[in-house]
């Protein structure tokens, strides 16, 4: 038994140095590690251009919230488009640049959240996202006179 812990955390430890210098690779080669949130929020808005996604609207949330640094909220005509554009973001981001996003509410296809870290992206069906308004929370307060 204490081999195979000793061997573990042996193994553990050169797999933490192989991440660290493959890291550093990265870094120097500007491959999928290295992508920005900039970057991010380009590929997402080809994306929901490609699948037809309406009412396209991106908040910069930089220095508003630590959640990320962009939000996209988009509406789909129905609750097939809204899954199918969550699904093919899902995708595109996997292979443009080896991102696992996280989504919620794909089931019902009424309010779809991909969370990619940097950026959140909601897509709505019309009539829920015209009921949740959420937008309206990020934008700037007006001055009422």
């Amino acid at each position: 038994m204490e081999d195979r812990v000793l061997s573990f955390h042996t193994d553990a430890a050169f797999a933490a140095d192989d991440r660290a210098s493959g890291a550093a690779l990265d870094a120097q080669t500007g491959s999928k590690d290295t992508v920005t949130s900039e970057a991010l929020l380009v590929a997402i808005l080809a994306s929901l251009d490609a699948d037809k996604a309406e009412e396209v609207v991106q908040i910069d949330l930089r220095g508003k919230s630590s959640m990320g640094d962009y939000m996209v909220v988009c509406s789909g005509r129905s609750s097939r488009q809204v899954g199918a554009i969550a699904e093919k973001l899902a995708d595109r981001l996997k292979q443009q640049f080896g991102l696992s996003v996280r989504t919620e509410g794909k089931e019902t296809g009424d309010w779809v959240l991909i969370d990619t870290g940097d950026v959140i992206v909601h897509v709505f069906r019309p009539e829920v996202r015209e009921f949740y308004q959420i937008e309206k929370m990020w934008q700037p307060v007006t001055a009422v006179s």
